[in-house]
C-alpha cells in the first residue's frame, strides 16, 4: 500500500482519526489566532492612541511653557523699563532691541505711553502711531495679555477689513503693563511673536519625543482652523464630527483642555500615526501565532495517524481476514487477543462467520433440491405454454367466427332469403319484376363479397402492435373512405399515435365499430377521428382524481343525422359493445349526439 493510501481517510480509520484531529486543531487555531490577533490589535491600538494622547499633552504643555516664557521675558523687560529712570526714545529702543536680538522670534516690539502713543519700536515700525483703541493696548493696561495676531492688529488698519483669519499671517500679540513700584501705569510693552517660532518649536518637540515611529501633528488655535499639519488639512476648520482617522487609516491622539480650565491661548494639539505602521507588530504576532498553532496541529495530526494505526493494528488484521473470507480464500476468522471492543467484535464476527458457513452448506443442499424442483416446474410450464398457445388459437378462431358472422353470414342470409323469395314467387312475377329481384340478389351477393374481402384485408393488415395505433387508424380510415365514400380525416399527435400495446388494439376495435355504425346509420358526409395525448386532467371529467396528470383522448365525430343517446334502441348493440370494450381498458366512454346535429363518441383513459 502506497503512502497516499495509508493517509487516505476513506481507506484507513487511523488516517480518518488523524485528519479529524488535524481539522479540529486547525479550526481551533484559526479561531484562537483570530481572537488573539483582534485582542492584540485592539490593545495595540488603544496603547498607541493613549501614547499619542500623552505626546500631544507633552507638546501642548511645551508650547504653553514656551509662550509663557516669552511673556515672562516681556514682563521682565517691562520691569527693567519701569525701574530705569531714563524713558527716552533711545533708551527704550535699546531695551527692546536687546530683547529682539536675543529672541528673534519677536518680529516687533514697541512701547506705548499711558495715552496709547507708540514712543519706541524696533525697526521704527508704527512709531508715533496711537494704539489706544487697540484691544492689545486695552488688555495690556490691566494685565499681561496673549492674543491671536489674526484677530488682533497692532495698529488701526493693519489688515484688510475684508480679509479672513485663514488668509492672514498667524502669530501672537503679547502685551504687558509697565508700572512703577507705586503701581502707577506709565505705559504698555507690546510685541508680535512670529508663527515661525511655533513651527520650529513643534518640530523640535516632535524630534524630542521618545518614539521611532513617524508622527503627524495638527495644531489649531481658538477657531479650530488647522495652522500646522499635512498639506491637505491646512486651513480646514475641525468640527466635532471630523474624521481625523480617515476611515481608520490613522490612529489619533489629541489634547483638548476643558473649557473651565482654559487659560491663555486655546491650543488644540492632535497627533496622528499610520495605523499599518502602528499595528505592524500586532499583525506579525498574529501570523506567528497562526503559523505555530498550524504546525503544531499538523504535527499532532501526523502523530495521531501513527498512534491510531498502532492502536488499531488488530482491527486492520481482522478487516484483512474478513476480506479474505469474502473472497473465499479463508473459511474462518481468528479471534483477536484482548477483551476490548476489537476483541469482542472479532469474537462476534468469528461466530457469525461460522454460522454463515453452516448456512452456506445448508443453502447449497437446498439449492440442489430447488434445481430439481425448478426443472420439474419448467417442464410443467412448458406444457402449460402449449396449452396457452392452443387457447390463443382457439380465441383467434372464435374472433374470426364472430367477424365472419358479422359480415359474410349476414350477407349470405340476406341472399338466401332473396333467393327463396324468388323461387316462391317466380310464377307470379312478370319478367321485369323477376329481373329486379335478381338484381337485388346480385347486389346483396356483391355486398357480402365486399364485406368478406374487407374482413380478410383487415385481419391480414391490422397489425397495431407492429405499426402503432396512428398508422393502423390511418389505414382503417382509408379503407372506410374507399368503401363508403365518406370523407375520413385522422388528427393525431406523435406521442399518442405511437401507442402499440393491448390497449391500442382495443382502441382500434372501438374506432372500427364506430365507423361501422357511421356507415350503416349516420348518413354522414365527413368523419373526423382525433387522437390526443394530454398532460393535465380534462375539465370534462370531474370524477377523476386530480393526481391523473397524463391521459389519452380519442374522439370519433361525424356530421350525420345524429340520435338521442337517452332513447333505447332495441336490437342495436353497437354502443353497448363499445362501452364493454372501454371498460376492459378502464376508459371513460361518452356518446354525444342530438337528432340532426351529428354524433361524437369520446373515449378517454389514463396513459
Amino acid at each position: 500500500m502506497s503512502i497516499l493510501q495509508r493517509f487516505d481517510p476513506r481507506l484507513r480509520l487511523a488516517a480518518a482519526i488523524g485528519w479529524s484531529v488535524f481539522a479540529i486543531i486547525l479550526l481551533a487555531a484559526l479561531v484562537g489566532a483570530n481572537l488573539a490577533a483582534k485582542k492584540a490589535e485592539h490593545r495595540a491600538r488603544a496603547d498607541a492612541e493613549r501614547l499619542l494622547t500623552q505626546f500631544a499633552t507633552q507638546i501642548r504643555h511645551a508650547l504653553d511653557m514656551g509662550l509663557e516664557t516669552r511673556r515672562s521675558i516681556l514682563q521682565a523687560t517691562a520691569a527693567q523699563i519701569a525701574a530705569s529712570g531714563d524713558r527716552g526714545t533711545d533708551a527704550l529702543r535699546h531695551h527692546i532691541e536687546a530683547v529682539q536680538a536675543q529672541f528673534p522670534e519677536f518680529t516687533w516690539l514697541g512701547v506705548a505711553d499711558e495715552h496709547g502713543r507708540v514712543v519706541a519700536a524696533t525697526g521704527g515700525g508704527h512709531h508715533g502711531e496711537n494704539v489706544a483703541a487697540q484691544p492689545w493696548f486695552q488688555e495690556g493696561r490691566r494685565h499681561s495679555f496673549v492674543g491671536d495676531a489674526r484677530h488682533i492688529p497692532l495698529v488701526e488698519g493693519e489688515g484688510s477689513p475684508s480679509s479672513t483669519p485663514t488668509s492672514q499671517t498667524p502669530g501672537f500679540v503679547l502685551a504687558v503693563p509697565i508700572s512703577q513700584p507705586s503701581g502707577r501705569l506709565v505705559g504698555v510693552l507690546g510685541a508680535r511673536l512670529s508663527w515661525t517660532w511655533v513651527e520650529r518649536h513643534q518640530d523640535g518637540l516632535l524630534r524630542g519625543l521618545e518614539t521611532d515611529r513617524p508622527l503627524e501633528l495638527l495644531l489649531t488655535v481658538e477657531d479650530n482652523l488647522v495652522l500646522i499639519g499635512p498639506r491637505n488639512w491646512l486651513g480646514r476648520a475641525l468640527a466635532a464630527n471630523t474624521d481625523l482617522s480617515e476611515n481608520g487609516a490613522y490612529m489619533v491622539g489629541r489634547h483638548v483642555v476643558p473649557t473651565e480650565q482654559k487659560e491663555g491661548v486655546d491650543w488644540t494639539v492632535i497627533l496622528r500615526q499610520d495605523a499599518d505602521t502602528a499595528l505592524a507588530h500586532a499583525r506579525t504576532t498574529r501570523q506567528a501565532v497562526f503559523l505555530v498553532v498550524f504546525l503544531a496541529g499538523l504535527a499532532s495530526a501526523i502523530a495521531a495517524v501513527f498512534v491510531t494505526r498502532a492502536l488499531t493494528l488488530r482491527l486492520t488484521v481482522l478487516a484483512d481476514q474478513a476480506q479474505r473470507v469474502r473472497q473465499g480464500l479463508r473459511k474462518n476468522l481468528s479471534v483477536p487477543v484482548g477483551a476490548d471492543e476489537i476483541g469482542r467484535i472479532g469474537a462476534t464476527l468469528s461466530n457469525l462467520v461460522g454460522h454463515l458457513q453452516q448456512e452456506k452448506q445448508t443453502l447449497a443442499t437446498l439449492n440442489a433440491e430447488l434445481d430439481a424442483r425448478v426443472a420439474e416446474r419448467t417442464a410443467r410450464i412448458e406444457r402449460m405454454a402449449k396449452e396457452a398457445r392452443h387457447a390463443a388459437i382457439t380465441r383467434e378462431r372464435l374472433r374470426l367466427a364472430r367477424t365472419l358472422h358479422d359480415t359474410l353470414a349476414h350477407s349470405l342470409m340476406a341472399l338466401l332469403t332473396q333467393i327463396r323469395l324468388i323461387r316462391k314467387l317466380r310464377d307470379r312475377l312478370d319478367p321485369a319484376e323477376l329481373d329486379a329481384e335478381l338484381a337485388r340478389a346480385e347486389e346483396v351477393a356483391a355486398t357480402g363479397l365486399a364485406e368478406a374481402r374487407a374482413a380478410i384485408t383487415q385481419m391480414r393488415h391490422n397489425d397495431v402492435c407492429d405499426a402503432g395505433l396512428g398508422a393502423a387508424l390511418q389505414e382503417l380510415l382509408s379503407r372506410f373512405e374507399e368503401r363508403s365514400g365518406v370523407d375520413a380525416v385522422l388528427d393525431a399527435d406523435t406521442q399518442a399515435a405511437g401507442m402499440a400495446d393491448e390497449r391500442a388494439e382495443t382502441v382500434f376495435r372501438i374506432v372500427e365499430e364506430a365507423l361501422n355504425n357511421v356507415e350503416r346509420h349516420a348518413n354522414a358526409q365527413t368523419v373526423r377521428v382525433a387522437l390526443r395525448w394530454t398532460e393535465s386532467q380534462s375539465a370534462e371529467s370531474p370524477r377523476w382524481s386530480p393526481d391523473d396528470s397524463t391521459r389519452v383522448r380519442i374522439e370519433v365525430a361525424d356530421d350525420g343525422v345524429g340520435f338521442d343517446p337517452a332513447t333505447p334502441c332495441p336490437g342495436h348493440y353497437g354502443l353497448r359493445g363499445i362501452r364493454e370494450q372501454a371498460e376492459l381498458i378502464r376508459a371513460r366512454f361518452e356518446p354525444r349526439s342530438q337528432p340532426g346535429a351529428g354524433t361524437c363518441l369520446v373515449l378517454e383513459f389514463e396513459a
